[in-house]
């Protein structure tokens, strides 16, 4: 079974040693030192920042890391993404890495995915849509997306994670479910 908690303080070691692996930096790109790490998740940790940092669980053992926000709590990524798509009202996004090696190209994607979006649906109620950019070179992550219900609306010019990489991202988009907004969950 996959559930989650917020990432705390005391999970950092392990973040950080997920962010060193080959296929999770590959696309992180990602600073590694406990400093960094403090420095860049210490204030979702704490309640501090608008996004979620949560940390996946399967059968209580932790495998991977969904980011949480709504899209206008981060007005620089709405910036780049105005002019090139619609933005909905209300619009969250996620980002996620399984950290795990051993849990790499098992589904475990697809299944975190799903669930995060099913509980954003009541845990965002202002949501109307949630919008996911990719890198283009990244397969697995847009085809994960894709079996998890997210359809490719666009491809967008967006400042990469790594600078190896060009400014190419798909970008996938799910709608909150008609039946939610029939039972006033909009």
């Amino acid at each position: 079974m996959i559930s989650w908690r917020r990432l705390d303080e005391p999970d950092f070691p392990l973040l950080r040693q997920w962010l060193e692996q080959p296929h999770v930096a590959r696309w992180w790109n990602h600073e590694t030192s406990p400093e960094a790490v403090a420095r860049d998740f210490g204030p979702a940790a704490r309640g501090e920042e608008a996004s979620e940092d949560l940390l996946m669980l399967l059968d209580g053992e932790p495998f991977g890391l969904v980011q949480r926000c709504r899209l206008a709590d981060y007005p620089d990524d709405m910036r780049e993404l105005v002019g090139q798509v619609e933005i909905p009202p209300g619009a969250a996004s996620i980002d996620y890495l399984i950290g795990d090696p051993r849990r790499v190209g098992r589904g475990l994607g697809t299944r975190m995915i799903r669930a995060v979006l099913a509980a954003t649906w009541s845990d965002y109620p202002e949501a109307t849509a949630v919008l996911v950019p990719v890198h283009v070179g990244n397969p697995a992550s847009w085809r994960a997306l894709e079996k998890a219900g997210l359809r490719r609306v666009a491809e967008v010019s967006l400042e990469p994670d790594n600078p190896i990489d060009d400014r190419a991202h798909y970008l996938y988009r799910i709608d909150r479910p008609a039946e939610l907004i029939q039972q006033g969950q909009a």
